[in-house]
């Protein structure tokens, strides 16, 4: 029961304080590194030199950590120790070497934190000197002999190098401070040995001083070859000759023996068995040089040579063609000699000639071959054969010229007057270079020479009339022959367009609405003419067409108000010149029957207007300021005119009269009224000739509105017909 307490209480005091658990769990951090090199960054060879590495850990338990030293060289790992105290690192490399040469690093590992330090680099300088050791002082040619070469002391990545007579002959690469190679003499005589070696610390390298020198003797091998030309001298071409090669004072060996004859690169004939070998060859030219005998047997290599010279039978012929050019179905001649022959060994009447291919009939006549020449090309080579001898020219291509046919003479583009142009000339056949000359009227106006297929004679050239065009010719000729002459020019010459003129049908005063329209637009040049119609205020033309005559026109239908404006066309050819015409200025007037509608219109209202002004005229009004006396009087009507009687209706005539009487002067026996009293007089007349009509009298009225007088007249429109009496029969 109480272990069991114990155990409890253990779990519960790790689960609230987790670092007092055990010490191996205790909190640490590692607060710095530092690489330090004595007794310095330089050294030179043989120095003790200390690494030391430091490492500053705070710690909150007392038993010492657990740590792991890991030193790099150049980021390889190369040294490593795992200590439980807080002492430096120390690593030692007693004897400092040039391999020691590097950059260093230390890293520390505690649990799972790490740290590095700084790299800290190292340089030893100095070398210790090579040794060379031989097994042999006097060998035979070809035995091998073993050599070594030892740096001592040295350690790393060493390259050793072997000279013989201060000529590199070997090299070799090994990690260790010594080396041994096989080298082998085959050249009799006293040789010089010595070695040196390099010792590799990436990037850089430090070599070494060279070793001492240890001379070799080389004996000959007891062999001789013996090689045998004839004939020895003046050899000519056709000779035989015969040529050997024997081994002589060959002792016995258990080795294979192998013999080479050749010249140059040529191998002649080999032998593996036997003690001599043979070739026997004709005699050429050529075969002047050295001939070499060459014995193998095992590292033994023996060389024997011989220089000859042979002379020229006859030298290499030449094939000449005659003449230089020469065209389809023309003379030829080829010619086949030699320039040099051993007068001595061979007559010229022995040298036989031919020619390759044979089956064209050319004609021979020592070593001239004449004939017609063929429509296409050919390949010929001459043969000169004396005493077995044979030799070949080089090639000559007859290349049969193609006659220049008569030129064809034509314009690349159009021809606008008074504008350069280019005139081509061609001939469809004949090889070149062919010279094409322009001529006008019979006179030399430039040559071109054409000397390639993608060339073309092409002139420029500018004329300013129209039949100037058929004066131009040219001439072809790509031989000594006489050349030929191309037919006349003949192309279209075209003449801008001149300024238009626009014309307006019907004339401009006429132009009504209703009417049709012609906009006539004419030029000067060479159709086909495009024709535009602009109206101003628009970009876009009213109409476009293309003419074949100088003029044409723009119809519209229907004219209106709306159509008026100004107009203006343009005109353009083939010569890409566009010229505008004047502008006109089109007013569109109204219709005929609107003008006689308005003019009707116009005088109805002048009529309607005289009608009311006589009416008004005609009725007057009286009125009075004050009282208003009536007196009515009848009497007999009026005669009226013509004119009245027939604007007048049948209503009876009522006239007005305004009568302005003085005040009394007894102020008491006429009442006084406020204002102005009026008195009206009320004349009607009946109508002329009516048969029944109402008899009115006459109605006066009065006013009585001071001392003067005054009669006024009104319009009929403030008349007030409600006083007035109705009439009695």
């Amino acid at each position: 029961m109480g272990l069991l307490l114990l155990l409890t209480s253990t779990l519960l005091s790790s689960y609230f304080h987790p670092w007092r658990v055990v010490d191996a769990q205790a909190l640490f951090t590692i607060k710095g590194i530092t690489l330090s090199i004595e007794p310095s960054d330089d050294v030179i060879r043989d120095t003790s030199v200390i690494l030391k590495c430091q490492a500053v850990v705070s710690s909150s338990g007392q038993e010492p950590l657990s740590r792991h030293y890991t030193i790099y060289k150049d980021g390889e790992e190369v040294y490593t120790k795992t200590s439980s105290t807080s002492e430096d690192l120390l690593y030692r490399l007693p004897e400092a070497r040039v391999s020691n040469t590097g950059k260093y690093k230390c890293q520390i590992t505690i649990e799972d934190k790490k740290m590095i330090s700084d790299f800290k680099r190292l340089t030893v300088t100095g070398l210790s000197v090579p040794e060379v050791h031989l097994n042999k002082g006097v060998v035979s040619e070809g035995e091998e002999v073993t050599a070594r070469c030892m740096a001592p002391g040295e350690t790393g990545s060493i390259i050793f190098y072997f000279y013989e007579d201060s000529k590199e002959i070997l090299e070799k690469k090994v990690n260790s401070n010594q080396t041994e190679v096989k080298l082998r003499f085959n050249s009799v005589g006293i040789h010089k040995v010595h070695c040196a070696y390099t010792v590799l610390v990436m990037p850089d390298s430090f070599k070494s001083k060279d070793s001492n020198t240890l001379t070799i003797s080389v004996k000959e091998y007891p062999i001789t070859l013996v090689l045998e030309i004839s004939p020895t001298y003046k050899i000519y071409e056709g000779d035989r000759l015969d040529i050997s090669c024997t081994i002589i004072n060959s002792q016995h060996s258990s080795q294979s023996i192998q013999l080479f004859l050749s010249q140059g690169t040529q191998l002649l004939r080999s032998e593996s068995t036997k003690t001599k070998v043979s070739h026997n060859m004709t005699a050429l030219a050529k075969n002047s040089g050295e001939f070499e005998c060459r014995l193998v047997m095992g590292n033994v290599v023996k060389v024997a040579t011989k220089t000859i010279s042979v002379t020229e039978l006859f030298s290499v012929p030449i094939l000449t063609m005659s003449p230089a050019e020469v065209f389809q179905k023309e003379y030829m001649t080829l010619t086949c000699k030699i320039e040099s022959f051993a007068s001595e060994k061979l007559r010229r009447e022995e040298l036989i000639y031919s020619l390759d291919p044979s089956e064209n009939a050319l004609s021979q006549n020592n070593g001239e071959f004449s004939g017609w020449a063929l429509q296409y090309d050919l390949n010929y080579t001459c043969i000169a054969r004396a005493k077995g001898i044979v030799k070949h020219s080089n090639t000559l291509t007859v290349r049969p010229k193609v006659p220049v046919s008569n030129p064809k003479i034509s314009v690349v583009d159009k021809v606008v007057l008074k504008q350069p142009f280019k005139i081509l000339c061609k001939s469809d056949n004949g090889s070149l270079p062919i010279n094409y000359t322009l001529l006008k009227d019979k006179s030399q106006l430039s040559t071109i020479s054409v000397k390639l297929p993608i060339q073309k004679a092409l002139f420029t050239v500018t004329v300013t009339h129209t039949d100037e065009i058929s004066k131009y010719t040219c001439e072809a000729k790509n031989s000594h022959k006489k050349s030929l002459v191309s037919e006349k020019l003949n192309a279209t010459v075209i003449v801008p367009v001149s300024r238009p003129t626009l014309t307006v049908i019907p004339p401009l005063p006429e132009i009504s609405e209703g009417d049709h329209l012609y906009l006539i637009c004419g030029t000067q040049g060479t159709p086909p003419v495009t024709f535009k119609w602009y109206r101003v205020g628009n970009k876009q033309p009213l109409f476009t067409t293309t003419s074949n005559n100088n003029h044409t026109n723009y119809q519209v239908s229907g004219l209106t108000k709306q159509h008026s404006g100004t107009y203006y066309c343009e005109a353009v050819n083939h010569a890409n010149k566009a010229f505008s015409s004047e502008f006109v200025d089109i007013e569109v007037n109204l219709a005929t029957w609107k003008k006689a509608l308005i003019g009707g219109f116009c005088l109805l209202v002048v009529s309607v207007l005289v009608v009311v002004l006589v009416l008004c005229f005609r009725s007057k009004r009286v009125r009075v300021d004050k009282a208003v006396t009536s007196v009515w009087s009848e009497r007999p009507p009026e005669e009226a005119n013509d004119e009245e009687t027939s604007m007048v209706s049948n209503e009876p005539d009522v006239e007005y009269t305004e009568v302005v009487h003085p005040r009394a002067a007894d102020s008491a026996k006429v009442p006084l009224r406020k204002g102005t009293d009026t008195v009206y007089s009320e004349l009607q007349n009946a109508p002329h000739g009516a048969a029944d009509h109402h008899d009115y009298g006459s109605v006066e009225y009065a006013e009585l509105n001071g001392e003067q007088p005054e009669i006024n007249h009104c319009s009929p429109e403030v008349n007030n017909y409600q006083d007035l009496p109705v009439p009695v029969d």
